[in-house]
């Protein structure tokens, strides 16, 4: 099974997405680190990538697609995935569809709603280590002392993608292609809702409901 975790930015797909997978044994497939990785080492890829990202915009189509496609022909993507920031447009989902929809994997999807007030403050508070990329969160998940990592105590910094006058580009120019792909789904039959607001493990209990719901055909 592919299950689509739809969200805005700072909806908490990462980290539902990982404890979902931590809890299933499901494969964990971010588009964000793989970009994020790209953007590290330096590749044609991944420069290519960041001036999109920075500017709040989506990064196209075609070159998402190939390293999707590309992740989940890899063993550990075999069984069950758990796609995070992975379809964000129409085109991506119909792609998707067409690339795996006539295997055999049946492809579902579960909408995290947060409102766009909580979003905002959700994305301005995260932070990110410099050094081993451990994630934390000014109010939600705070570092033990201001400003350091507790896992190598290097700085905390704010990604690009989260600096305030970004956030705003990025839900304008996202929240329009959630809709369209959240009505993908919901037309076919394979869209469930979930609330994404509140403490993180009460959003997990029902993500983790809808996905059981969704493995068992309910």
């Amino acid at each position: 099974m592919i299950l689509v975790l739809l969200g805005a930015p700072g909806a908490g797909k990462g980290t539902q997405a990982g404890m979902l997978a931590a809890a299933t044994g499901a494969a964990h497939v971010a588009t964000g680190d793989l970009f994020r990785a790209e953007i590290a080492a330096g590749t044609p890829l991944g420069l290519a990538a960041k001036e999109f990202i920075d500017a709040g915009r989506l990064v196209p189509d075609e070159v998402t697609i190939g390293m999707i496609r590309a992740r989940l022909a890899e063993p550990d993507a075999a069984g069950t995935v758990i796609l995070d920031g992975f379809p964000r447009t129409v085109a991506q989902a119909s792609a998707l569809d067409e690339a795996f929809g006539a295997s055999g994997r049946t492809i579902s999807a579960v909408l995290l709603e947060v409102a766009r007030a909580d979003l905002e403050a959700r994305i301005t508070g995260r932070r990110v280590c410099a050094s081993c990329g451990r994630s934390y969160h000014l109010v939600n998940k705070p570092p033990q002392r201001a400003g350091r990592c507790d896992a190598c105590d290097s700085p905390l910094v704010t990604r690009s993608d989260d600096a305030p006058e970004t956030v705003a580009a990025r839900l304008a120019n996202q929240l329009e292609s959630l809709a369209a792909v959240a009505d993908h789904y919901r037309t076919s039959g394979r869209l469930r809702v979930v609330d994404g607001s509140g403490r993180i493990d009460a959003v997990g209990g029902r993500l983790a409901a809808a996905a059981a719901e969704i493995g068992t055909g309910r």
